[in-house]
């Protein structure tokens, strides 16, 4: 794609341009290329491959954590600083993840990757509107969302290649070049704008939204807790999350004021996405484990069998817009959500000697409906939002996705391990059937979430077409 906007006449704005698309490259890169090698990583560290998810969950939750307070971070201590130390954070959590040598170090590594993760694109996309003349901005945004496509679509394959020949601390470790580049093109080409109007933080909100986010998450996965320690954690982390709510409402400065639900489109957009994505969340994750664990696939094989995910949902983009324009946001995402969970739960009939064919078109149909359902979410969310209320809601929708890839992933295991322990031992025959039964029980949550979605207005089309999306998760 060639950037065309008067402001990429001034070499340093395409500079600009450049830096955070490879910034957003990286993150999207990472939060794909992990789930290929996690059955390598299993073997080495000494766990099983079917407890890993804590590995994935970590990254997503710690983005999901900080996404509330990147703008604020941002503007308090300027985008170029903010930027260089995320950058620093990402590569060293790298080096670190490289380096570790039981699962807990992994998990803690993955943290400060995370943290890194989460400022690298609404720092970047910040920059890019105060320097971006309007006119050009759409255009700027559609550029940089396009590693969000790239990422997903060589990360797996990628990491399945690196882990069958060199070793998986190699996923980690291509990370470090790219960091070293991008912290010296930072210091040349960030600028170091600052907000012109200093708000105080709401940091106590802050805390109690992230404890509530993080409990939750914990309590799914039940890594190291027992059934009565998952019960009190969850239940902190619901009443957390009550009383961060209560508390906005009552608060001058919220990190996200109450109002924004006054928007129906918004809150049974966020709502919908939230338990849509708890099921089609964990694809990524379950798919590459199934094929190498049950199914007996390489890593090589196991990634490139992921590409047709990614081939069909770019391919799906364009047909987006005029099918919500003719049949309606509602009537779309209604019927589109049972079909993603009736393509998941297929998964669950996959069993050994099945033709190739099969597998393809089962990941074809799942890649188009899920990456349809992205984008018709992604819209109806945002869509009605003014001027005032668009910085706050986005925040809102990128915190959202990324704490449902946490959810998801940690259910997903969660139940994956469950029904291991029904089924028995780890020979690929058991582990094939806790693998279907997990898949089914997945698409079922997922055919639940349509019945969100048919309370939106039957009258509510596409007018213009979609913005571009570049947060990474659709």
């Amino acid at each position: 794609m060639t950037f065309k906007a008067d402001a990429a006449a001034d070499p340093v704005q395409k500079s600009l341009l450049w830096l955070v698309a490879v910034g957003f490259f990286m993150q999207t890169l990472d939060a794909t290329i992990i789930n290929t090698a996690l059955p390598a990583m299993a073997a080495s560290l000494g766990e099983s491959p079917l407890r890993m998810q804590s590995v994935v969950v970590a990254y997503a939750l710690t983005m999901a954590m900080l996404i509330p307070a990147s703008g604020w971070i941002a503007d308090r201590f300027g985008t170029r600083r903010v930027f260089f130390s995320a950058i620093v954070l990402f590569a060293a959590g790298s080096v670190l993840c490289a380096l570790s040598h039981g699962l807990g170090q992994l998990v803690a590594a993955r943290v400060v990757q995370g943290l890194g993760g989460a400022l690298l694109l609404p720092v970047g996309r910040l920059a890019l509107l105060r320097t971006v003349p309007r006119g050009g901005f759409l255009q700027a945004m559609s550029f940089v969302a396009i590693p969000g496509l790239i990422g997903p679509l060589l990360g797996p394959t990628l990491g399945g290649w690196l882990v069958q020949y060199a070793s998986w601390h190699w996923i980690f470790l291509i990370n470090v070049p790219v960091g070293l580049l991008g912290c010296i093109a930072t210091l040349k080409y960030m600028p170091d704008l600052r907000g012109a109007v200093q708000k105080r933080f709401d940091s106590v909100g802050y805390a109690m939204l992230a404890f509530g986010m993080v409990a939750i998450s914990l309590s799914l996965d039940g890594a190291g807790l027992h059934q009565g320690g998952v019960m009190v954690v969850l239940i902190f982390g619901f009443a957390s999350i009550a009383g961060y709510w209560l508390r906005a409402a009552r608060t001058p400065e919220p990190l996200f004021a109450p109002s924004l639900f006054h928007v129906p489109t918004l809150s049974i957009g966020l709502i919908g996405n939230l338990f849509s994505r708890l099921g089609s969340s964990c694809m990524p994750f379950l798919v590459p484990l199934l094929l190498q664990v049950s199914m007996g696939y390489s890593p090589v094989r196991a990634g490139l069998m992921m590409l047709p995910i990614a081939l069909a949902g770019m391919a799906m983009k364009r047909f987006a817009t005029p099918l919500i324009t003719r049949h309606g946001y509602r009537k779309v995402l209604v019927a589109n959500t049972i079909l993603v969970g009736c393509t998941m739960a297929s998964f669950g009939l996959t069993a050994p000697g099945q033709p190739m064919a099969l597998h393809v078109l089962q990941l074809l149909a799942f890649g188009a409906v899920n990456s349809l359902q992205f984008t018709a979410m992604n819209t109806i969310t945002l869509k009605d939002l003014d001027g005032s209320m668009a910085s706050s809601g986005n925040s809102l929708l990128s915190m959202v996705q990324m704490l449902a890839m946490s959810l998801g992933v940690a259910a997903a295991g969660a139940v994956l391990t469950g029904y291991h322990g029904i089924f028995g031992t780890e020979t690929p025959a058991h582990t094939l059937d806790a693998f279907q039964a997990t898949f089914a029980s997945m698409g079922l949550i997922t055919v639940a979430s349509a019945l969100i979605f048919w309370h939106l207005p039957s009258e509510v089309r596409a007018t213009r077409p979609a913005q571009p999306e570049v947060s990474g998760q659709g």
